[in-house]
């Protein structure tokens, strides 16, 4: 009988309680009045045709259409009139027509025809009636949408990884049946990468993501970022992963990187959000990227996208899922919504808790009447931002070489931080001829 002392299956519950501030996403709930004071992305601009499309974020049935003049926009699903569905619209010339009795609405909600009626009554219609409606924006292959108070809309931001000349951004979306935050979540966690797509099943990324170096995290103002400093032969690679409040995020190249060459500023191989779709489902809508500072064009195949996403294609058997797992099956296995309150965080996670505790205290402020911050309030776009790759030719430290790593991620860091006021050509180089100062042992 001694022998089975250990065993806890009996005594030890399964399942526990979510993370209800964060995990909640609708209309009304804290985290889901935050989320819509940001532009979110909603749908491809691909997936836009010439009949309205029926889509739900943040747990809204919404109905998305391009009208004949080529304006988007974002409508509540049911017309005010009788209530039909928008989505068996008409899209005209200037804004959709319902179909059940022809009322049409512009982009903006308000009622240009009420056909059928006499005209001092249709005056009447337009004037105390609309059609609910959200600012929306196409920019490079994805939409945007601003679902929260009109009047507390912020500046669409532009982020300078966006802009960077002689690069390809590839729009996709990648779809997970669970709730945001354990996608989100993943982002801030460096170390899996070393394990779940390098170490498990078989090197889905470049080699060299096996190694698992020394971990270091940063909290800015409006971003974390989670940095991960491997040895490689003489060279430290420093790896950052970067996330942007409120769902925004970053990584260095999946293929091009492997720590064996010199990198000088290496710059992200994804722009991507996280969208809930509701609370368990959700949508990261991105570009991959591909150029000379991201992931080579060989890559920019019709499976790229998803392999730089989650490490593997989407859309596989069972069996293929078990013996080479990625970023899907890792997450959607918490289950739909998982229970972070069961969960045994450790060093590694320290991102992860920074995130989650200033976003509950950002939900929680939203609630007292104090409204968030917004990057396009701290920068002028393109904001600057992080998240990339450097490898430099600094030999080991014999004595104490995670020091050195340490050191040289701290340094590599400040550079970048030193030079964020600058923009384009000027803060790339002012950046890329420090990186070499500092390896060439100029800076201490």
């Amino acid at each position: 009988m001694s022998d089975n002392l250990n065993y806890k299956g009996y005594s030890q519950a399964q399942h526990g309680e979510s993370d209800e501030i964060l995990v909640r996403t609708s209309k009304g709930t804290a985290c889901g009045e935050y989320l819509r004071r940001y532009w979110q992305p909603v749908a491809l601009s691909s997936e836009v045709e010439d009949v309205p499309g029926l889509i739900k974020v943040l747990g809204e049935e919404l109905v998305l259409f391009r009208d004949k003049a080529g304006r988007y926009g974002l409508v509540h699903k049911q017309c005010p009139h009788r209530r039909a569905s928008m989505e068996f619209g008409v899209c005209e010339t200037h804004g959709i027509r319902c179909c059940y009795h022809g009322w049409l609405f512009d982009i903006d909600g308000s009622i240009l025809e009420v056909p059928g009626q006499p005209d001092k009554i249709a005056d009447l219609v337009k004037t105390k009636t609309t059609l609910g409606a959200y600012p929306v924006k196409e920019f490079r292959g994805l939409i945007f949408a601003y679902l929260g108070p009109i009047e507390d809309m912020p500046e669409f931001p532009v982020y300078d990884t966006l802009e960077i000349e002689a690069q390809t951004l590839v729009p996709y979306r990648a779809d997970y049946n669970c709730n945001w935050l354990q996608v989100l979540d993943a982002i801030l966690d460096p170390i899996h990468t070393s394990f779940l797509h390098s170490r498990m099943s078989r090197a889905q990324f470049s080699e060299g993501m096996g190694e698992i170096g020394e971990l270091l995290f940063y909290e800015r103002e409006m971003s974390f970022l989670g940095l991960n400093l491997r040895r490689v032969g003489d060279n430290i690679w420093v790896r950052v992963n970067e996330l942007v409040l409120p769902n925004y995020t970053q990584a260095g190249a999946a293929f091009s990187a492997d720590g064996t060459r010199p990198i000088y500023y290496g710059r992200t191989a994804f722009s991507r959000w996280v969208v809930p779709v509701d609370d368990e489902t959700t949508t990261a809508f991105a570009w991959a990227i591909f150029g000379e500072r991201a992931d080579p064009h060989e890559y920019n195949t019709p499976e790229g996208p998803e392999l730089i996403e989650q490490g593997e294609r989407m859309d596989r058997s069972y069996s293929e899922r078990q013996r080479f797992p990625g970023d899907a099956e890792a997450v959607e296995g918490m289950g739909r919504i998982a229970d972070q309150k069961m969960e045994h965080l450790v060093p590694s996670d320290k991102a992860i808790i920074l995130y989650r505790r200033k976003l509950r205290k950002l939900c929680r402020d939203l609630e007292a009447g104090i409204k968030p911050d917004h990057v396009t309030g701290i920068w002028q776009n393109p904001i600057p931002t992080y998240g990339g790759d450097t490898v430099l030719h600094i030999p080991a430290d014999a004595a104490d070489d995670s020091s050195r790593l340490i050191d040289t991620g701290e340094k590599v860091m400040q550079i970048q931080f030193d030079a964020e006021a600058l923009t384009g050509a000027e803060r790339d180089q002012s950046v890329i001829d420090a990186l070499k100062l500092l390896e060439s042992g100029f800076i201490t």
